[in-house]
């Protein structure tokens, strides 16, 4: 079986963070892939054992604007046809409730997450459990559920979607586990001016409430990263699905 993961990255210096930490202490290869800098996308996904598409600052919606915004939400049907573990983090989990014909949202007066916020999973999502009480948010716009969806998680806030599950092998989540302290530090410097919008905690909070919060963050993620990798379809299989 292949042991290689697809990582969609969309800035110059962006990483991959713990989620590639840990797919590599797993014993996964990782090819990394910019199509905002040109790069393409693999074409043959089935010799994947599964694709992560990253955040970035950009919108799902910034199809018109940005063709590989476009590119990355028509190349997740790849994933889906081939039964091939996807995972979308905050954009990534954009792009595919837009693949799947959900819609994207924000909010006009640019409310946002920023900071650490509570989450609790749903009777499915807690089979991926136990869930950490709060999680790392980063972002200006939320998913909703097409048909078909299953929600793993819900938040109190203006985005109360926060996971959901397609079919039996992809996955969106809307927060952050794979932000590492250094990865903190740089958000937070250059995106400083994000702070001031509204709904966003200040900065000491983001340091304090990593402190107690990350630890289970932590080890959710390691359960979760092996229940998605686990999901894996023969094609035959998928399309017999579909």
């Amino acid at each position: 079986m292949t042991k290689r993961i697809a990582i969609v990255l969309h800035q110059e210096n962006s990483t991959h963070g713990r989620v590639g930490m840990k797919l590599l202490e797993k014993g996964y290869e990782l090819d990394v892939r910019k199509p905002a800098l040109g790069e393409p996308l693999p074409d043959n996904i089935e010799d994947y054992a599964g694709a992560v598409i990253f955040g970035g600052p950009m919108s799902a919606n910034d199809d018109c604007e940005h063709d590989f915004i476009r590119t990355e939400i028509d190349w997740i049907a790849k994933p889906l046809a081939a039964g091939v573990p996807f995972l979308g983090i905050c954009l990534g989990g954009q792009m595919l409730a837009r693949q799947l014909g959900g819609k994207v949202y924000g909010y006009e007066d640019d409310r946002a997450e920023i900071g650490y916020y509570d989450i609790s999973p749903t009777a499915a999502g807690a089979e991926y459990g136990p869930w950490p009480q709060m999680v790392y948010q980063w972002h200006r716009e939320g998913f909703d559920l097409v048909g078909g969806s299953v929600c793993l998680a819900t938040s109190p806030g203006h985005f109360p979607k926060q996971a959901f599950r397609y079919g039996d092998t992809a996955f969106a989540i809307q927060f952050h586990p794979e932000v590492t302290h250094k990865m903190m530090n740089r958000w937070l410097v250059k995106a400083e001016h994000r702070l001031a919008l509204p709904g966003a905690r200040s900065r000491d909070s983001h340091y304090s409430d990593r402190f107690v919060h990350d630890p289970a963050v932590d080890c959710w993620l390691d359960r979760f990263l092996d229940s998605w990798l686990a999901t894996a379809q023969s094609p035959a299989t998928a399309l017999a699905a579909e």
